[in-house]
């Protein structure tokens, strides 16, 4: 079976307007995030990778183009109706609380349940279903305070899933992660994409784990934004233009990034 688009950017700029005018960050960006994929965003800091994301998750208008989610235009769902379509994983620290883990990821229910949050059999059971699909369940009554920072943020993605939507956006879930952590959250999050028929789209900085991992890749840099598979883009030689840095170039036959006169 063909992977469903879930969701769709056309001829999108994203940046800020303001007073003075526009603020144009990204032009020209065409992509397709599909189900079953687990999709990378790169690039270098400050290139514009986290406006992207504001804007492929409607918090942000577009200056231009049209963000399609589930062959609707974004801007056309109402907050209820968005939170059914896709869920959004941030690293910030949470607020303080005395929340459980199962509390936590209960919340991902809320777009679903009535006005006192009541979860229902059914909300149960995709909370479980959540914390079993992560490999959390035995953290289920702990405090999120009470985990570590490799189990939390597995915890956050069992919430995205409880949320149950076909697209799951993650702003650099493996920033505060040791290798070991990072490791497992991205197989995790392939294992995922593959098994719930989910598409999967994070941005990270861990690129040699982005490359051996991902399905496809965003590539940002400071000319264009480039969609394809991993294998294509090492072939086309996109990877060489992510650093305006001529110490640092992408060795094809190594796949790899190196640091150059080491």
């Amino acid at each position: 079976m063909k992977n469903k688009i879930i969701l769709s950017a056309v001829k999108l700029s994203t940046g800020y307007s303001s007073k003075k005018g526009k603020n144009v960050i990204g032009s020209e960006i065409n992509l397709e995030l599909k189900s079953k994929t687990l999709i990378s965003l790169i690039g270098a800091n400050g290139i514009g990778k986290s406006t992207l994301l504001r804007t492929l998750t409607g918090i942000q208008k577009p200056l231009s183009g049209e963000v399609i989610l589930n062959q609707k235009n974004i801007d056309s769902y109402n907050q209820k109706e968005l939170a059914q379509q896709l869920s959004i994983v941030l690293t910030e620290n949470l607020p303080p609380s005395n929340l459980t883990v199962f509390e936590l990821v209960a919340l991902g229910r809320q777009p679903y349940t009535d006005w006192i949050g009541k979860l229902t059999p059914e909300d149960i059971s995709k909370v479980n279903e959540a914390l079993s699909l992560t490999q959390v369940s035995h953290l289920a009554t702990k405090k999120h305070f009470e985990i570590s920072d490799g189990q939390l943020q597995k915890v956050l993605v069992a919430r995205a899933l409880a949320q149950d939507t076909p697209l799951i956006i993650l702003d650099e879930p493996t920033t505060h992660l040791d290798l070991v952590h990072k490791v497992s959250l991205l197989k995790l999050l392939k294992k995922l994409a593959s098994e719930t028929n989910k598409c999967i789209l994070f941005s990270t900085h861990d690129l040699d784990l982005a490359l051996q991992l991902s399905d496809e890749m965003i590539v940002m840099n400071s000319e264009k934004t480039v969609m394809d598979s991993p294998e294509n883009l090492i072939e086309n030689g996109i990877l060489n233009s992510l650093f305006a840095d001529e110490m640092i170039y992408f060795d094809k036959e190594k796949a790899k990034f190196i640091l150059k006169n080491l």
